[in-house]
């Protein structure tokens, strides 16, 4: 092996390439903390697109169609740090162990992804030290700065869902997800169907588990912290209007959720 290519297999990101998290409101005064797991579709330069056509990178395979905007929105209105990865989950998958499969999928759905067979160790562990882990790296600073300083914090993951997977549709407008703890989420599956016309999933078309997931059972359960999984159905927020209709609904909720919380029930 030349050196060249020795620097291929451990080296991912060029220096000129933009940092593969994001921190919005570091120094946020909210009670909620915000993460999106699957927020950008950005590629690395040495990846080009994995041999993934453009149509496929638009497609929830790629990232959470509609997920950054509504984080975004909410970190903005609540004064909430906000902490979101850049690049696409078809590199490395920030909601899973890098040791499973799933973390660089062979295979999305039904869709090949010909730039992720056949790698190397030193290859995979380039994504996993310069997206996956700085990603993970900032989750957790920010979390044990809130518990220095003693604010409170209850941690909302925000996602999206394909409406239709592998040719069967999907009721819900949204899901509520949870793993060993589901108050937060039951309360806020409840202000919605309050709502009205909203079909919630209790635990769909997801569930939150340690094989299948990250942020929640390393983050929140490891460390007792409350906390909700939220998926909104994709083409409820494909538009900006429906990004809109949904942060203004988040917005008024969210509060109450906590609040209603605190309070004891």
């Amino acid at each position: 092996m030349d050196d060249t290519t020795a620097m291929e297999d451990t080296t991912l990101l060029f220096p000129d390439e933009p940092a593969p998290v994001v921190v919005d409101h570091p120094a946020g005064t909210s009670d909620l903390f915000l993460t999106c797991d699957h927020a950008g579709r950005r590629m690395p330069r040495r990846l080009g697109q994995l041999g993934v056509s453009d149509a496929e990178m638009e497609r929830h395979i790629a990232y959470d169609i509609g997920a950054r905007a509504v984080a975004v929105a909410l970190a903005d209105a609540l004064d909430a740090t906000l902490i979101r990865q850049v690049y696409s989950r078809l590199v490395i998958d920030c909601n899973r162990e890098p040791s499973v499969p799933s973390s660089i999928p062979e295979i999305s759905e039904v869709t090949a992804i010909p730039g992720n067979v056949g790698l190397t160790p030193a290859q995979r562990d380039a994504r996993r030290a310069e997206i996956f882990q700085p990603y993970h790296d900032a989750i957790a600073a920010a979390l044990d700065a809130r518990a220095a300083r003693g604010q409170p914090t209850a941690l909302v993951a925000v996602h999206s869902f394909t409406p239709v997977y592998k040719g069967e549709s999907r009721p819900w407008h949204a899901g509520l997800l949870y793993n060993r703890d589901a108050r937060l989420s039951l309360l806020l599956k409840q202000m919605l169907e309050a709502e009205g016309g909203l079909v919630i999933g209790d635990n769909q078309p997801y569930f939150v588990s340690d094989l299948t997931d990250y942020t929640i059972p390393v983050h929140a359960e490891r460390r007792g912290l409350p906390y909700l999984e939220l998926e909104i159905r994709q083409d409820l927020i494909a538009t900006e209007a429906g990004q809109a209709e949904w942060t203004a609904r988040l917005i008024r909720l969210l509060p109450r959720v906590w609040a209603a919380f605190t309070a004891g029930g």
